[in-house]
C-alpha cells in the first residue's frame, strides 16, 4: 500500500454529487490514495462508483470507519483500505479477516502500540495538527518500525517536516481536497493542487 505516493487523500463532504469526478481529478494529479468519510452521504455509492471507473492502481478507500459491521459494508462496497477514527478491535480484525488494510487512529504511544500489535497495517496519529512533527519522531525513537500517518492539519508548508519524522504517509483533507473546488466542479484545479502535492512528495521513500 502506498509504494509511489504516500499522500491519502480525504474527502469528506455534506454531498455526494462530483465526488466521483473529485476522485478521479485528484488521480489525475498523481495521487495513488483516496479516501471517501462513511459519514459523507452516499460514501458507499462513490466508493464503488470509484472503483468501476478509475484505473486498477488509484487505491480507493473508506474513512471514518467505527465498526466491524461499517468495516464489512465498506469492503462489500469495494473499499481497498480502511481508515479509523479511533482504535476498535472488531474493526481491525473484520479488516485483517478480508485482507484488506487497516488505519485505526491513535493518540497516545501505548494506543499506537495497541493498534500497530492488533493488527493494524499502518496507525494514523490523529489529531496530528496539536502533536507535529516532532511527537511522529519522538513515537519512532523507540518504536521505529511503527508506521505512522498524521493526520489533521498537514499542509504543503509542513509536508517536509512530516517526511523528516520519519511518517510513512499522511493523511490531508480541507487543505488539498478544496470543498469549494469540489462544490465549482473545478476539476482542473483540483488536479493542480494534487501535483502540487505530488511534486512535494516526490523525494519521499515510503516506509
Amino acid at each position: 500500500m502506498l509504494q509511489r505516493n504516500p499522500i491519502i487523500a480525504i474527502i469528506r463532504a455534506d454531498q455526494s454529487v462530483g465526488l466521483a469526478d473529485a476522485c478521479a481529478a485528484l488521480y489525475a494529479g498523481g495521487l495513488e490514495a483516496v479516501e471517501v468519510t462513511l459519514n459523507t452521504p452516499d460514501a458507499l455509492t462513490i466508493i464503488q462508483q470509484v472503483r468501476g471507473s478509475i484505473a486498477n492502481d488509484c487505491l480507493i478507500g473508506a474513512g471514518t470507519v467505527r465498526t466491524a459491521d461499517d468495516a464489512r459494508r465498506a469492503i462489500e462496497a469495494g473499499a481497498q483500505f480502511l481508515v479509523a477514527p479511533t482504535f476498535d478491535r472488531p474493526t481491525i480484525e473484520a479488516a485483517v479477516a478480508a485482507s484488506i488494510p487497516i488505519c485505526p487512529g491513535a493518540y497516545t504511544p501505548t494506543e499506537v502500540a495497541v493498534a500497530s500489535d492488533a493488527g493494524a497495517t499502518m496507525v494514523k496519529v490523529f489529531p496530528a495538527d496539536s502533536l507535529g512533527p516532532a511527537y511522529i519522531k519522538a513515537l519512532l525513537a523507540p518504536m521505529p518500525e511503527l508506521r505512522l500517518v498524521p493526520t489533521g492539519g498537514v499542509r504543503l508548508t509542513n509536508l517536509a517536516d512530516y517526511i523528516a519524522a520519519g511518517a510513512a504517509a499522511v493523511g490531508v483533507g480541507g487543505s488539498l481536497v478544496s470543498p469549494a473546488l469540489v462544490a465549482a466542479k473545478q476539476w482542473d484545479r483540483l488536479t493542480a493542487d494534487a501535483e502540487s502535492w505530488t511534486s512535494a512528495a516526490a523525494a519521499w521513500q515510503p516506509r
